[in-house]
C-alpha cells in the first residue's frame, strides 16, 4: 500500500461524512440548534488551518484560509450564533491541531486529514443546507467554495511523496490524531446535551 493510500485508509475510518452529525445535516433532520452549536464550535477549528499552511511554506494558501475563516464567520452569523466554542471535545481538536500544525511533517498529516475530506463534506453540507434550512447566499459561501476544491490536499499528496520513510511515519501519525478529533468533536456537539432555559 502507497502512502497515498495508507494516510486515505485511517480517512476512510474516520469518515466525516458517515457520522450521524453529517447525515442528519444532508437529510434536514438535524436540530437548528445542532447546526448553531457546530457552528460555533468547529469556528474555532477552522481558525487554526491558516498556520498548517504557513508551516509547510504555502502562504497563498494561508491567507484563503484566513479568508475562508470570514466566510464561516458569515455562515455563524446567518444562523444567528455570536458564542465561543466550549466543549472539551473541541478543545482537544484545536489543541492536536495548532500542536501539529508547528512543525512541516507532523502539518502535512494533520492539514491532510481536514482538506482530503473537505470537498465531500462540503458538498454534502452545502446540499442539506439548500434543501433543508433557511440559510442565505452568504451563509452557504463557505461551503461552495470548498465543494470543488481538490488543489490543496493533491498539493499535500505531492508534498509528501518527497517525505523520508521515517517523516512519513510522523505523518501518519498526525494524521490519524486529527482525523479521529474531528470525529471526536463531531461526536461532542452532536451527542451534548441541551442547555435548558430556566
Amino acid at each position: 500500500m502507497n502512502r497515498i493510500s495508507q494516510l486515505d485508509a485511517i480517512i476512510e475510518q474516520f469518515d466525516l461524512n458517515k457520522h450521524p452529525f453529517y447525515q442528519d445535516w444532508r437529510m434536514g433532520t438535524l436540530p437548528v440548534d445542532k447546526l448553531k452549536t457546530y457552528a460555533t464550535e468547529y469556528q474555532a477549528f477552522v481558525g487554526t488551518i491558516a498556520a498548517g499552511w504557513d508551516t509547510v511554506g504555502e502562504a497563498g494558501y494561508a491567507d484563503e484560509e484566513r479568508f475562508h475563516e470570514l466566510l464561516w464567520t458569515k455562515f455563524k452569523a446567518e444562523l444567528g450564533e455570536h458564542g465561543t466554542s466550549s466543549l472539551p471535545s473541541t478543545e482537544t481538536l484545536v489543541t492536536a491541531s495548532k500542536n501539529l500544525f508547528g512543525t512541516p511533517v507532523e502539518a502535512l498529516g494533520a492539514l491532510y486529514a481536514f482538506e482530503a475530506q473537505q470537498p465531500h463534506t462540503s458538498r454534502s453540507k452545502l446540499d442539506g443546507l439548500k434543501e433543508h434550512y433557511t440559510i442565505g447566499e452568504e451563509g452557504q459561501e463557505y461551503f461552495k467554495v470548498h465543494a470543488d476544491d481538490f488543489a490543496e490536499a493533491e498539493l499535500i499528496r505531492e508534498k509528501i511523496a518527497s517525505l523520508t520513510d521515517d517523516e512519513f511515519a510522523r505523518t501518519k501519525t498526525a494524521c490519524t490524531i486529527v482525523c479521529a478529533a474531528m470525529y471526536g468533536a463531531l461526536d461532542g456537539i452532536y451527542f451534548a446535551r441541551e442547555t435548558v432555559n430556566a
